[in-house]
């Protein structure tokens, strides 16, 4: 049993893993964020905060202004007596111009830290500037390999999608504006000081937007889960997150309270974002993130897309792994059953995405062949290629991408 818990002062988020004895090589373990998991976590976000200072730069997805999300967070600052200001000039992508505004301004302010709301592209911005507040060079440099050799401001993350690929990380990607290539920036050991899941700030979402977050999720957990690096902590933790996640997918349950698909997809974003980081992300991350830094599409909808693709590619030799996914979704009882339960398993996830009204091709999201090749070029070129579900090239990622134009 393991648990990381935040001094004894929070309702710390518990992480309860059984594991069978089995003979394995040395298994190093390190995990920097204290979680905080729960309803109205948001709540309490003043009290977590003075625990590392009394000036934040909050940095808001501005998208949340639409469901007031915003009040809440600035009204336990304000209760707590911790002077902020807001910055929430994001991009459709987190590119290296918005980070040097927001470096600007925090380093005018002499900030303490940094406070983040908001989904993946408001958390890069958010790490890149806590990573880089105090360096002196060019953020060009670290974008083109150096590591940061400073101290980095403390970092609280709230993420608003219910997960962060990068969350338990020490990268997280940025896009050079030079270029609108992806590229992945260095961060220190032990960057994020807190992460606070609060499942009430998905209750304004609709369905569809849920299915969206969700589906990502769901594709984010099933590559890592194949990874090549996956092992046997990070496959325990993510059975549970694929578990979780598909009952926060199901509208049709009415098992628990009547908040529970908010409360499961909290919980499988959060193992999902952990699971991860002790696996890696795969292709459909990948390509997406060069997708999103080229052409501003959302990172959700082209991993969504993917995704059955995903599946059907890895079915050649990952087909173990994938009927144990069916069955822990309860599509089948019988996990030995390769191809049915990969079948079944396909099948739920188009269903999905059709009653959502999601795309189902890339050629739906207005961008050529000729520009995606583009992009598996700049994916290919990304560390993350290293703990892929096999190994692959660019000209595989390619061959990806065709199947699912």
């Amino acid at each position: 049993m393991c648990h990381k818990k935040r001094r004894n002062t929070h309702s710390a988020f518990f992480l309860l893993i059984f594991i069978k004895e089995i003979p394995l090589a040395d298994f190093i373990f390190k995990i920097s964020p204290n979680i905080t998991l729960g309803s109205y976590t948001i709540a309490r976000l003043g009290q977590f905060a003075k625990d590392w200072g009394t000036r934040y730069m909050l940095i808001l997805d501005p998208a949340l202004k639409d469901f007031d999300i915003n009040t809440k967070i600035e009204a336990s600052l304000k209760d707590r007596s911790i002077e902020y200001f807001t910055f929430d000039d994001i991009s459709d992508s987190s590119d290296t111009s918005t980070v040097e505004r927001a470096l600007k301004l925090a380093r005018e302010a002499h900030v303490h830290g940094i406070i983040c709301a908001g989904g993946t592209r408001a958390g890069n911005v958010a790490r890149a500037t806590a990573s880089l507040y105090n360096e002196m060079h060019s953020i060009f440099d670290y974008i083109d390999g150096a590591a940061p050799t400073t101290a980095a401001l403390p970092f609280i993350a709230i993420p608003t999608s219910m997960r962060d690929s990068f969350l338990f990380t020490t990268h997280s990607p940025i896009t050079d504006s030079r270029s609108n290539k992806a590229k992945l920036l260095k961060l220190q050991n032990g960057l994020c000081k807190l992460a606070l899941f609060d499942p009430n700030l998905i209750l304004n979402h609709s369905q569809n937007k849920r299915t969206s977050i969700g589906l990502r999720t769901l594709c984010i957990a099933i590559e890592a889960y194949i990874s090549q690096k996956s092992n046997f902590f990070s496959d325990t933790i993510l059975e549970k997150a694929i578990e979780l996640t598909w009952k926060g997918l199901d509208t049709t349950s009415t098992v628990d309270t009547a908040t529970s698909q908010e409360v499961s997809f909290a919980q499988g974003g959060c193992m999902t974002s952990f699971g991860s980081a002790l696996s890696s992300l795969g292709q459909a991350s990948l390509v997406s993130l060069a997708i999103e830094s080229r052409y501003k599409i959302d990172a959700s909808l082209t991993t969504t897309i993917l995704l059955p693709y995903i599946i059907e590619e890895a079915s050649k030799y990952k087909g173990d792994k994938l009927a144990q996914i069916a069955f822990i979704m309860g599509l089948s009882n019988n996990p030995s059953d390769i191809q049915t339960n990969i079948d079944a398993l396909l099948e739920e996830i188009r269903t999905k995405i059709a009653l959502a009204n999601l795309p189902a091709r890339l050629k739906e999201l207005s961008v050529s062949i000729e520009q995606l090749a583009l992009c598996a070029e700049d994916a290919g070129a990304l560390e993350i290629m290293n703990g892929l579900s096999r190994s692959m090239t660019s000209d595989d990622l390619f061959e990806l991408i065709k199947q699912a134009y």
